[in-house]
């Protein structure tokens, strides 16, 4: 996996642990398919709440920054349904909208070493990590006191268990996931704090939380509805990838032994065979389940990624194509297409641009992509714009002198007067700017 560090300074034991994002078009839009519905009950537009997955196995969800909604990996693997990471998203809805964390420009005034800021405001750059595998691993920082940080009362969850209530309700699914997740939390009561989950410290769990719930579940219309079954067949997908990406190959084959013929283990084995190199076995159960599933992107896309990956991107292409077809709004998608076909040669490099523009327009600050960008300009012979491009990936990633230097290039290059050399301008007096801040 291709790992990008964006370092924060850290302190203490947290200082050992570093935290970092997996992207993946699949696990992401799966926590959207979930999330959603319940942002729209909650008054809040699907579209201004970010969601990340950060890459630790221990069980944790929370917000911070504003409206920016954290998933540990350990939380999405070890959660039992769908049910149960939907109610967590209720709950974690009910923190944002009940403003629950206004103190936080307070608490940030008084700590550094311990912020999570740095975390939230980079993952946009941090997002800049190459995507050689589906789940591209990019490193975020260093491990923050978050229990310090976001550490709720008693009355805030129970006023975002109250608003999870409702938002079920109104979305007319159950509340057991959301009990049954609490549940199973406080088994870990009797631990020391050091070995609880995270989740547990940060929202504390009280009898009277659980007991609410409980009635809730007693008398609500919906607590037998069962999970929609698209809900229950992303959930399976979505833990069975995260284990195979994380997991050493050995421990996915023995939780997904060839004996397992059904199209979740054929899935998890073939992460775990390209993951142990041996493409062979890898492509021989995603071309099974291809031919089973067709008009599935995320099948096609993983066939493309193996191929690509053990030097074939002549043949890969086809698969991303057929990916990208099948989910044209999916910016990664367009990124690894477009990096197959620039490692093809210069009779790709149209094709290459128009599908990372594309990208840049779902997602225009991840920098990675701008730097592709500028790789199929510049040698496409179209300095100016190539150089525009790497000023607009430096000033992503707070690289100012670099920015002045690639937009100046860009400047100088371009038509006075165009798109480009406005944009240019601009990019080179605001690097100016925070270089300017920076020093003071």
């Amino acid at each position: 996996m291709a790992v990008v560090l964006l370092l924060v300074p850290a302190t203490g034991a947290d200082a050992q642990r570093s935290i970092s994002f997996i992207r993946d078009t699949e696990i992401e839009a799966t926590l959207r398919a979930y999330s959603n519905p319940i942002f729209k009950a909650a008054g809040l537009d699907p579209e201004a709440v970010r969601i990340y997955v950060v890459n630790d196995r221990q069980i944790n969800a929370f917000v911070a920054g504003g409206q920016n909604l954290f998933f540990n990996t350990g939380l999405l693997t070890e959660a039992d349904n769908a049910n149960q990471v939907v109610g967590v998203i209720a709950h974690e809805a009910g923190h944002i909208e009940g403003g629950h964390l206004s103190r936080v420009h307070e608490a940030l005034e008084r700590t550094t070493a311990e912020s999570i800021v740095a975390l939230v405001l980079g993952a946009a750059a941090a997002a800049a990590g190459r995507p050689d595998v589906g789940g591209a691993v990019i490193a975020g920082g260093q491990n923050v006191a978050l229990r310090n940080f976001l550490q709720y009362t008693r009355t805030q969850e129970g006023s975002a268990d109250a608003a999870a209530m409702r938002y079920l309700t109104e979305t007319k699914q159950s509340g057991v996931g959301l009990l049954t997740f609490f549940e199973k939390l406080s088994d870990q009561d009797l631990l020391s704090p050091s070995r609880q989950d995270p989740y547990l410290r940060s929202h504390p769990l009280t009898r009277d939380r659980i007991n609410a719930l409980t009635h809730y579940v007693e008398t609500s219309p919906y607590s037998d509805a069962p999970e929609p079954p698209t809900f229950h067949e992303m959930f399976e997908r979505m833990r069975a990838k995260l284990r195979a990406y994380l997991d050493d190959p050995a421990v996915t084959l023995r939780r997904y032994p060839p004996s397992d013929g059904s199209d979740v283990g054929r899935y998890a084995r073939a992460v775990a065979y390209h993951k142990a190199i041996q493409p062979k076995e890898a492509l021989t159960e995603i071309d099974t389940l291809i031919a089973r599933y067709p008009g599935d992107p995320y099948f096609n896309e993983l066939k493309g990624q193996i191929l690509m990956e053990t030097g074939r991107p002549a043949e890969a292409i086809g698969y991303y194509q057929k990916a990208v077809s099948l989910a044209p709004r999916a910016p990664l998608l367009r990124v690894d297409l477009a990096r197959a076909q620039l490692a093809l040669g210069d009779n790709y490099l149209a094709d290459a641009e128009s599908n990372l523009r594309v990208a840049l327009q779902v997602e225009p600050n991840r920098p990675f992509t701008w730097h592709q960008l500028a790789i199929a300009l510049g040698r496409n012979g179209q300095m100016g714009e190539s150089s525009l491009a790497l000023a607009e990936e430096a000033i992503l990633l707070g690289n100012y002198r670099d920015a002045q230097f690639h937009a100046g290039k860009a400047d100088r290059l371009l038509p006075p007067g165009s798109p480009g050399h406005l944009r240019a301008e601009d990019i080179r007096r605001n690097a100016e700017r925070e270089e300017e801040k920076q020093k003071s």
